[in-house]
């Protein structure tokens, strides 16, 4: 299969692209500079050039494929709610380039749009909308709600907080970095909350299985199913050599930042339904082994 791969030269996307290439499949890879086009020939991949502002480019990538995986997206937290709304647009965009043809279309979500309240455990079978949730990313999983009624082949991945693995400049790494400004590592009230989380090369086998064999369903790629906060807290203290301390929720804003609502969320997630339908289990260490193996902290 050629499968066109937006994000193609991202943390999850690069993974997702080596996970396809190795089992035979040809990747066309989004990418809008010549470094992120050399990563891409390096892989063994084809290059595309494009941006997801230009839906012209995009539209032509889907074209020319028998697949989608859509990872990309603009991570500029302090727009984003028009960054979901742009999600939208492309997914609108390459869905009407796959209407009727019945060659596959993966999303990717967030997997604390599969809660409806908080604390609740997020499941696959949980539908999300403007009506059940006031996250902006549910503009992705309209969109896709969408398309599927155009005649399209579409799944959503919904993927955790944390994505994690050597590279990782998510979440995990900005929580070091909040530490090591601060001079401690914090948690919030008691630290019960959970975070899922899941190793990129066990996410990228996902979403290849998904591509494969999966039917249009929504799918969640969780290995920690809710890992309390505390407990990643106090293995970056540990590496750091800093206190571990609770903060209250006031406490919290000053010292996290814009962070302080997603650390202080409880968002458990459940994976069982995509474990049943896609034959797929984790293979990789956790977050919490991941981190002990120090790479998070080498400067």
């Amino acid at each position: 299969m050629r499968v066109f791969v937006t994000g193609a030269t991202g943390f999850i996307g690069s993974a997702i692209v080596k996970e396809l290439i190795g089992a035979g499949h040809q990747v066309l890879g989004l990418t809008r500079s010549d470094a992120g086009a050399d990563a891409l020939i390096a892989a063994g991949a084809q290059v595309h050039r494009g941006t997801l502002e230009d839906l012209h480019s995009l539209q032509s990538g889907v074209d020319a494929c028998d697949g989608v995986i859509h990872t990309a997206f603009i991570h500029d937290f302090s727009k984003f709610q028009e960054n979901c709304e742009t999600d939208r647009r492309v997914i609108a965009a390459m869905g009407d380039v796959l209407a009727g043809s019945n060659r596959p279309l993966i999303v990717t979500s967030g997997t604390g749009l599969g809660a409806h309240a908080p604390g609740e455990l997020a499941v696959e079978s949980n539908v999300a909308t403007s009506k059940t949730s006031h996250h902006p990313r549910v503009a992705s999983e309209e969109a896709a709600e969408a398309v599927a009624a155009q005649g399209v082949n579409v799944s959503i991945m919904r993927l955790p907080p944390s994505v994690h693995d050597k590279g990782d400049h998510g979440f995990v790494p900005i929580l070091i970095g909040i530490a090591r400004e601060k001079g401690v590592s914090a948690y919030v009230a008691d630290g019960a909350n959970r975070w899922p989380a899941v190793h990129r090369l066990d996410a990228a086998r996902l979403y290849r299985l998904v591509l494969e064999k999966g039917v249009p369903q929504t799918y969640h790629a969780v290995g920690d199913g809710g890992i309390p906060t505390r407990q990643i807290a106090e293995v970056i203290g540990s590496h750091l050599n800093l206190p571990v301390i609770s903060l209250s929720p006031q406490e919290a804003g000053a010292h996290f930042g814009w962070f302080a609502g997603f650390f202080g969320s409880d968002v458990p997630a459940s994976a069982q339904l995509t474990q049943q339908r896609v034959d797929w289990q984790p293979t990789h260490p956790g977050l919490i082994a991941d981190l002990e193996m120090g790479h998070y902290f080498e400067k």
